[in-house]
């Protein structure tokens, strides 16, 4: 259920208001009770991750920027190294935000990103996953991929999925952002693969991570007619710009609280 209400201090104070509405939540054995008054509360600490690939993330920082996302970001955390003259660190930098960059080569950088992120309300992965269908369980560790470019040299990079453990331990929300092209289009270059199938519609889902890979509750899905009038270059926009459109919509649904969880693996959004 959600309730939304003018709020009234004088009437009802924010102190008061927290304790009835969590005697309501015990009497009714709610899994969950949030209460927020956006004027007041605090934002929601937000921590970002996110992989070399950055379309999502840019959009986020300057959604935020702009003041569409009510959320303060803590720090970006990434297992890819940015120079210190790239723009995305640049933008960090005149906002105060910290950049922390941890190698994936290491198996315990888990307990390091759990350190990072303790202060957090929930977390955001920005294409921080990129994962590959390995095995239907959850795949935990790291996963170092190849692929060729588009010259056709080698190119390496590390798959970093966040394990079973570290999602219990963090014990929050955590949201993340992908294509639509799986599980049709598997393996390297999904959007190349895509574009050459000749399909006619693609898209992007962003959902709750669960230790099942990609499993979790949907909070949203958006998709985008492509034709044969686009060449790789305008799919391959089309296809980042409804996956930014698309995370960004589900952060403002979840921080206006309006994504409500029910049976095993649904959400209703409001």
């Amino acid at each position: 259920m959600c309730i939304e209400f003018i709020f009234d201090p004088i009437k009802w104070p924010r102190e008061q208001m927290d304790e009835d509405f969590f005697k309501l939540s015990k009497m009714f054995n709610a899994m969950r009770s949030v209460v927020r008054v956006p004027d007041i509360d605090p934002k929601y600490k937000v921590a970002v991750l996110a992989s070399k690939q950055e379309h999502c993330l840019v959009d986020f920082l300057y959604g935020w920027q702009e003041g569409k996302l009510p959320v303060e970001i803590t720090c970006v955390i990434s297992n890819h190294d940015r120079g210190p003259n790239s723009h995305v660190i640049r933008f960090l930098e005149r906002h105060g935000i910290p950049y922390h960059y941890l190698c994936a080569k290491e198996n315990e950088r888990e307990e390091e990103l759990l350190e990072l992120v303790q202060n957090t309300d929930f977390l955001v992965l920005a294409r921080y996953m990129q994962p590959v269908p390995l095995q239907k369980e959850a795949y935990l560790g790291y996963k170092l991929l190849e692929s060729l470019s588009s010259k056709g040299s080698l190119t390496s990079y590390f798959n970093m999925i966040l394990s079973g453990k570290f999602l219990r331990s963090y014990g929050k929300d955590v949201i993340n952002i992908h294509h639509g092209l799986l599980p049709s289009f598997k393996g390297g270059k999904p959007a190349k693969q895509a574009f050459d199938a000749g399909v006619k519609l693609i898209g992007a889902t962003s959902h709750f991570v669960t230790e099942e890979l990609d499993a979790g509750p949907i909070i949203e899905q958006m998709v985008e007619r492509v034709s044969h009038r686009d060449n790789l270059r305008t799919f391959v926009q089309k296809s980042e710009d409804v996956e930014k459109q698309c995370l960004a919509k589900a952060i403002k649904s979840y921080c206006e609280l309006r994504v409500l969880p029910y049976e095993m693996n649904k959400t209703v959004v409001f």
